[in-house]
């Protein structure tokens, strides 16, 4: 797969989310092995009016690229304004968001709400690419609903107002993140593009990435959710891929030090207080399927200072073993399904 001049074979990638893909949590995917990681999606009206927490979502380091700037809106003039300060930021690409769901935003018709729009997403698409330099894809979905599944002369439209590369979430708006995707669209629409054409949508395990890179043919995949409850899933698809055999699932202390590189990552770009609170939603993701793994969540969500964090994990690895009821079976703690 090629984006201008990042080539990547069989690549596996994180998808934006709002609020989740942040500068600390990119590192850490990262460093998990993720050949292409993406912002927060980047409100276009925000950042022409200058909004200062817009802003920071613009934040990059050398140590994540390749990196993507995902910008949303339904107005041209504010998505043309958005891509040039976004282009400042030096990102390798830039990516437009045609495939959020949710109601405050496709509703006014920007992400998914393009979908109802096609002449709009198309003029859209074609005036971000000649305002500027980089390399511009796009992310979208199947159709608005499953009567509205055109997908294919989407893709075909996108391809010839020059966009690079096609990422497909393999649902309907409608279903938002509900229901089995339908990955058999990847085949149908890489039958009438030439473009590299990545496949997002309930790719969470090893053998799912394998299976849509192999048997269905994707180009690459994007993961979301999947990211967000085993940051490692990237490094045990790579292997799983490379030699059909799962890796062992982390450990305790394995969960725990990655946690805390985490927090560290957090507080360091965000400052302490804030950097703690950020760090919040991904402890259930760190933790799940311990014993006593929720509690200990709930523990750590009073702290807005890093040290009584440090020393509640720490601790909790520590006499993890020494906690275990004679009840738990070992096997079920290391193995967070």
């Amino acid at each position: 797969m090629l984006i201008g001049s990042t080539h990547i074979n069989e690549g596996i990638l994180l998808a934006p989310m709002e609020d989740v893909t942040d500068l600390p949590f990119r590192l850490i995917c990262k460093r998990m092995g993720a050949d292409i990681v993406y912002t927060e999606f980047v409100n276009s009206e925000g950042l022409v009016r200058s909004r200062k927490k817009t802003q920071q979502k613009l934040d990059l380091c050398d140590e994540e690229r390749p990196v993507a700037i995902q910008i949303y809106g339904n107005e041209i003039g504010s998505m043309v304004g958005a891509a040039r300060i976004a282009e400042d930021a030096k990102p390798d690409f830039i990516d437009i968001n045609a495939g959020c769901w949710v109601k405050d935003i496709a509703g006014r018709g920007a992400g998914a709400g393009l979908l109802r729009d096609l002449p709009r997403m198309e003029a859209i698409a074609r005036e971000v690419l000649q305002s500027v330099s980089l390399p511009v894809t796009l992310k979208t979905r199947l159709g608005w609903d499953a009567d509205s599944i055109h997908i294919v002369d989407v893709a075909k439209m996108l391809q010839d107002a020059g966009i690079c590369a096609l990422t497909i979430h393999c649902r309907t708006r409608s279903q938002g993140h509900k229901g089995e995707p339908d990955w058999n669209w990847i085949q149908e629409v890489k039958k009438n593009v030439s473009i590299p054409i990545i496949a997002n949508g309930g790719i969470d395990t090893p053998q799912r990435v394998e299976h849509v890179l192999r048997e269905v043919g994707a180009d690459a995949v994007m993961i979301g959710q999947g990211a967000i409850d085993n940051p490692w899933i990237f490094k045990q698809a790579k292997h799983y891929c490379a030699t059909h055999e799962l890796l062992p699932e982390p450990t305790v202390h394995e969960r725990i030090s990655l946690a805390l590189e985490h927090l560290h990552l957090s507080v360091s770009y965000k400052g302490e207080r804030y950097g703690a609170i950020e760090m919040r939603k991904h402890y259930g993701g760190y933790l799940k399927g311990l014993y006593n793994g929720a509690k200990l969540r709930l523990y750590l969500m009073q702290f807005t200072e890093i040290a009584p964090i440090e020393e509640a994990l720490r601790n909790f690895a520590g006499h993890y073993e020494d906690s275990l009821p004679d009840s738990y079976h070992h096997e079920s703690n290391t193995h967070a399904e």
